[in-house]
């Protein structure tokens, strides 16, 4: 497999066939190890390499695959196996906070309900906990014997990548039923048949949250849902310069044949022009693939032993390059450009403000108000729903300390979670062992700092809630009704009874934009609620209503006939709801940060002034996807946003795109992920054409499928580098479609690490890994190709000047050793040098990101520069062999040389005047390429005269001419860096 990926390339395939030619008598040329021994030597450095990176695979894939898990015996016990021996069939016990190794039926959990509840971070990217449900049948069963011997048969699709559907059926048939029944105690004839859903799943790489679950396994290795086959990268550049050795293989043709031509068609003129063939072959460097190859590795150990990027690893080590090639960096949210924690920051209740400082304030204002006597607590508290004076009590004007309590209770009650307790026991729950799961971390934030300022959320079920009060004492409440979070009504609602009063309360929290239409008249909520967008906190409003009794039983009723129409039910069902929402009696405003990264602003900002466009591809709803845009200044606070509508038809996508249309220019993109499907599926290309012209694109509710699907897209339609940056495994399609992938380790696992090209601790470490390494080895790969390319140029136009001189014969300038050393010992230290070679130093690098810019356009390494160097290696290789041979007397070994000297002195000065920063280890390769010729000049006897090498005659030959093919260069490139200077330059000045 590595030679196949080694000799699909023309270079290394063209270099065989040279070869191999070597073996026929009649177009041998020279000895084999001319040919042979540059071949394999780079095969050898390549095999090399590949063999390193293969061990490396392989003790990561065995620390993986080792990972130990319990599996269920048919006598009911259990025996750990490695990760790598789980096959189809298999049950497993999965313990808390254990990932899931495979894709998994959940046949039985150690919940009494048969629930489980499951994180999937590394799955959608969503931080939230998943309720799984176990099959029926195997729940009841009282032990993992009987499970396992149910005889049970389990139907699964064929494996797909929609990680939001399964369908399957569970069966057991009469005589399974018959043998289940002598471990379950419970008879029951006939065949139970059951359907398996997207609540019975537990995909790979999920982890078990609460409790222990025990599963089937279904899919396993490559059919897993998270599972993608990894693919090789290759990089721009390798294509480059691929493209550019088939420009020299066609000159080589057409020199070959040039030189036939004038010759004449005579004899067996084809045998004649391969073996021309076979001498302009050096045209072609063999040398080029493996001196990039070892240049690659070089940059890669530079960008791990970073100091200002610790921890940095580079998995791919074929691309570092690329990272000066990007144009998009497409990147995850949650735990990539956030730290996925949310922090309660800013509480306001009209009249006064709590922030981080003052919360000590909200702890005593509830002490004090739960250690009044209980009548004191009637008369602060809104008066209760069976009182007859409930009409005056909006005249009431509450004080700060009133209100300051009735809105933390209501962020305690109105919400989602659900505490999750270590302990089985439900009598006495310890506080200790308490884990909060929700929806959303919002939701979790804003019940710990409840819980922070005395009022703490003790127990919840389906239909009642316990609240741990600052005394000590437990207040209980029914939950009447909950209305849930859409990205529609953009609120959530809750309709509780506290046991204690009797009194019916209907809670509701939402954003701004809806609740200023719900809440009663005030005049701060906007003021305030833009205040605390302008720090970067997601805000809420929360309202509350008390509701008599009357009232409620004349909603629920209402309520109960829309949820069972058959038609328009959705609508019927917010009508009713709505007819709840007047007049709610404001209470808060709540301001919660979700924290972003270390020094995400000013990396997002440095990727902006490098040219770089950054599109946000996240997993979360429109609202927090929008807020951390802006807290992260991906879209800037003036900037003007478009929120495309949602679609549903072609008709639909049409009018909202050329709504956009009319904004594109200078407008951030927001869209969400089902909307985009509609769009790619009708208007790709114009849709990609006119998203490409935004400042900034945020994209959410998007599936891991779907942001590979937008990295190919991208790539294909622009043809521009995407770098992809994600840390979970939901982002790991995303990342091995881009050209570029970093992985960032973090809190959510080593999945998008592990499949990743290059892994970074923090997201600001993409800048110094762009805009030096990446800028530093694109300009260092680009020099070093040029330079090799003219190495070979050099001497084969000096072979064809020398051909064309001696009546076009096809013999040999340079033989032997000479040919080996020149494209080895003689030259490689100081041209491989060139890789430590850089224009700006690394400060000055990030402090001026424009520098990278210029990258885009790929002039370090185009058809124009090609074509630069190559007239310089004919006008070299003609000045040094015309004054060779001009300059030389009588004895042909003299000229060799004078020639060859020459070449090798042209060559080093050549490295001197591309340096343009000197490094010790430059001036060492130098001296040391310089000593090891004089070597051979001394032990090379049949090549050279010894006599004659020591004689002023040699001396000042070589000079002269070295002077000539040099000279002219050095004046050229000093008069054109004082008259137009490159950028760096002025940067240095």
């Amino acid at each position: 497999q590595v030679l196949y990926n080694q000799f699909k390339f023309f270079l290394n395939l063209y270099f065989l066939i040279m070869a191999c030619s070597q073996f026929i008598p009649s177009l041998k040329i020279g000895f084999l190890y001319t040919y042979w021994a540059p071949l394999g030597f780079v095969l050898s450095v390549t095999l090399i390499r590949e063999a390193y990176d293969e061990w490396k695979r392989y003790h990561r894939d065995k620390e993986i695959n080792s990972t130990r898990y319990k599996k269920v015996q048919s006598d009911g016990s259990s025996r750990y196996i490695a990760s790598s021996q789980i096959k189809v069939s298999d049950v497993l016990i999965i313990e808390k906070d254990q990932r899931v190794p495979a894709d998994l039926i959940l046949l039985k959990s150690s919940e009494k309900n048969g629930t489980c509840f499951i994180r999937t971070d590394q799955l959608d990217g969503e931080t939230d906990w998943k309720l799984k449900l176990a099959v029926p049948s195997t729940q009841s069963m009282d032990n993992h014997a009987a499970v396992v011997n149910c005889g049970a048969h389990v139907y699964a699709d064929k494996p797909h990548n929609d990680i939001h559907s399964f369908i399957g059926s569970f069966t057991m048939v009469w005589f399974a039923v018959i043998f289940f029944s002598l471990y379950a105690n419970d008879y029951r004839p006939g065949v139970i048949e059951e359907s398996l859903s997207i609540e019975n799943a537990l995909w790979a790489n999920t982890v078990v949250a609460s409790g222990t679950a025990v599963g089937l396994v279904v899919y396993t290795g490559k059919h897993t849902r998270i599972n993608i086959s990894s693919h090789p990268q290759i990089g721009m550049v390798d294509k480059e310069i691929n493209f550019l050795t088939k420009i020299l293989f066609t000159a080589v043709m057409v020199l070959s044949f040039a030189l036939i031509a004038i010759k004449g068609f005579d004899g067996p003129w084809y045998r004649y022009m391969f073996r021309f063939v076979i001498l302009f072959s050096y045209i072609i460097p063999i040398s080029l693939r493996v001196n990039l190859d070892m240049g690659k590795a070089v940059y890669s150990w530079f960008i791990q032993k970073d100091a200002s990027i610790p921890g940095t690893t580079v998995r791919c080590s074929t691309i570092p390059e690329e990272l000066g090639r990007i144009d998009y960096v497409l990147s995850d949210k949650t735990g990539t450009l956030t730290q996925n924690e949310m922090i309660f920051k800013r509480l306001h209740i009209g009249t006064v403000a709590y922030g981080v400082d003052t919360m000590d304030e909200i702890s005593n204002h509830l002490r004090q108000f739960y250690s009044a006597p209980k009548e004191e607590l009637v008369d602060l508290n809104s008066t209760p729903s069976r009182n007859k004076k409930v009409k005056a009590t909006p005249k009431i004007r509450k004080s700060s300390h009133t209100k300051t309590v009735e809105a933390v209770k209501a962020l305690a009650i109105c919400h989602n979670v659900t505490p999750v307790y270590e302990c089985d026991s439900d009598s006495s729950p310890q506080l200790e062992s308490k884990v909060y799961q929700a929806s959303s971390p919002d939701e979790i934030a804003l019940v710990k700092w409840t819980e922070l300022v005395g009022l703490t959320l003790y127990k919840r079920d389906l239909n009642s809630m316990q609240l741990m009060l600052p005394n000590q004492e437990v207040a209980n409440y029914s939950m009447l009704q909950i209305f849930p979070f859409t990205s529609e009504s953009k609120r959530m609602g809750i309709i509780v009874k506290e046991e204690s009063s009797g009194e019916i309360i209907f809670y509701m929290k939402g954003a701004d934009t809806v609740m200023a239409k719900i809440v009663e008249f005030n005049d701060w909520l906007s003021e305030e609620c833009d205040n605390m967008a302008r720090e970067g906190l997601r805000t809420l409003v929360v309202g509350k209503r008390i509701l008599t009794q009357d009232v409620y039983y004349d909603f629920e009723r209402r309520y109960l006939q829309a949820k069972l129409s058959l038609t328009d039910r959705a609508l019927k069902v917010t009508a009713v709801i709505e007819t709840l929402e007047r007049d709610l009696e404001l209470l808060c405003v709540t301001g919660v940060e979700d924290q972003l990264q270390i020094d995400v602003r000013p990396t997002l900002e440095m990727l902006g002034n490098a040219g770089i466009r950054v599109w946000m591809l996240t997993g979360d709803k429109l609202e927090t996807a929008m807020c951390i845009a802006k807290s992260s200044c991906l879209v800037s606070r003036d900037q003007d946003i478009h929120v495309f509508e949602q679609v549903m038809s072609r008709t639909e996508t049409h009018l909202e795109l050329n709504a956009f249309r009319r904004r594109a220019p200078d407008t951030a993109l927001i869209i969400r992920g089902s909307s985009l499907d509609i769009c790619l599926q009708y208007y790709a290309i114009e849709f990609v054409e006119l998203a490409c012209q935004c400042p900034a694109v945020v994209v959410c509710r998007c599936s891991p499928t779907q942001k590979a699907q937008i990295v190919t897209l991208l790539r294909n339609h622009t043809g521009k580098r995407i770098c992809a940056v994600g840390d979970g495994g939901n982002d790991v399609s995303m990342i091995q479609a881009a050209d570029c992938g970093l992985g960032i380790v973090g809190k959510e696992g080593k999945q998008a690490s592990l499949a990743a090209d290059f892994s970074v601790t923090q997201f600001c470490h993409i800048g110094p890994l762009l805009m030096v390494h990446g800028r530093n080895s694109y300009k260092r790969s680009a020099s070093l190709s040029q330079f090799i390319i003219h190495r070979g140029l050099i001497i084969s136009v000096m072979q064809a000047v020398f051909s064309s001189i001696f009546y076009f014969s096809s013999v040999p300038l340079y033989q032997g050793y000479l040919m080996v050393g020149y494209t080895t010992i003689f030259t490689m230290f100081p041209v491989f040098s060139l890789v430590l070679d850089q224009d700006v130093s690394p400060s000055v690098a990030l402090r001026f990101p424009e520098l990278y810019h210029e990258l885009h356009k790929g002039r370090s390494l185009s058809l124009k520069t090609f074509l630069l160097w190559v007239l310089i290696s004919v006008y070299q290789g003609g000045a040094i062999m015309y004054g060779a041979l001009l300059l030389f007397d009588t004895e042909f070994i003299h000229a060799v040389s004078i020639s060859f000297t020459s070449l090798i002195f042209t060559e080093l000065l050549m490295v001197a005047l591309t340096i343009r920063t000197w490094h010790w280890l430059m001036l060492a390769c130098e001296g040391i390429s310089l000593a090891i010729y004089f070597a051979a000049l001394a032990v090379l006897k049949e090549y050279f005269d010894p006599a004659f090498l020591v004689s002023v005659d040699y001396v000042w030959r070589v000079v002269v001419i070295t002077s000539i093919s040099c000279l002219p260069l050095a004046i050229i490139k000093y008069l054109k860096k004082r008259l137009s200077p490159p950028m760096y330059s002025k940067l240095d000045e």
